[in-house]
């Protein structure tokens, strides 16, 4: 029943949104991870950014696209909560564990199940079309799983479609670099710095040389 309610979703309302809101554009979809267990790591502007990585997946693997995101945000509302569960299937992940608990532990289960995660580093959304600083989350994970691959990629345009603040989208089009990818770097500063000079060289690929 939960994958037919996703799929319904995404078939009726998520599809044509993405449709109608945005002219997508994906520089090398072929670097896409089509099977887990795999990371995809993206920079934050939007409430449709996740929306927009999962629709690039087709329906019947929707069921093994995770993302991640802060438990908190979504848990305080029951219906929410269920939404964010059973339909974006999310994992969610606790700021503020219990002692005693591994809140990486899901997580880890997840990728073993091979199934593809999506992170966004900035740990929230930030400001429209601004990068804000990694947080370090994903190089934990990276190194309990040394062997995932780990995609990043870099989208611009959709903090303008639907920014921090605003609920109602506007039409706008929407570029996305996807960079090759890459493990474990041995240590969590070289895996930081890997994982901020794919950042920095997608970028360049768009000419955005400052953001704005």
């Amino acid at each position: 029943m939960q994958r037919t309610l996703q799929a319904l979703f995404f078939i009726l309302v998520v599809k044509p949104l993405m449709a109608v809101v945005l002219g997508a554009n994906i520089r090398h979809p072929e670097r896409m991870p089509t099977h887990g267990a795999a990371i995809l790591v993206a920079n934050h502007n939007s409430h449709l950014d996740t929306l927009l990585l999962m629709s690039l997946y087709p329906i019947s693997k929707l069921h093994k696209i995770r993302p991640v995101a802060a438990a908190d945000y979504f848990m305080r509302n029951k219906f929410l909560a269920w939404f964010a569960l059973n339909i974006m299937h999310i994992l969610p992940l606790e700021r503020k564990p219990k002692k005693g608990v591994d809140p990486l532990a899901h997580i880890e289960v997840a990728l073993k199940n091979g199934d593809i995660l999506i992170l966004f580093p900035e740990g929230s959304r930030g400001e429209p079309e601004r990068r804000e600083p990694f947080k370090t989350g994903i190089a934990h994970i990276m190194q309990r799983m040394p062997y995932t691959l780990v995609t990043a990629i870099f989208m611009q345009g959709l903090g303008k479609a639907l920014p921090k603040g605003d609920w109602l989208p506007v039409p706008f089009f929407a570029d996305m670099f996807v960079a090759e990818p890459f493990q474990w770097q041995g240590g969590k500063d070289a895996t930081m710095i890997r994982l901020e000079t794919e950042f920095q060289a997608l970028e360049k690929q768009g000419r955005f040389d400052t953001w704005s």
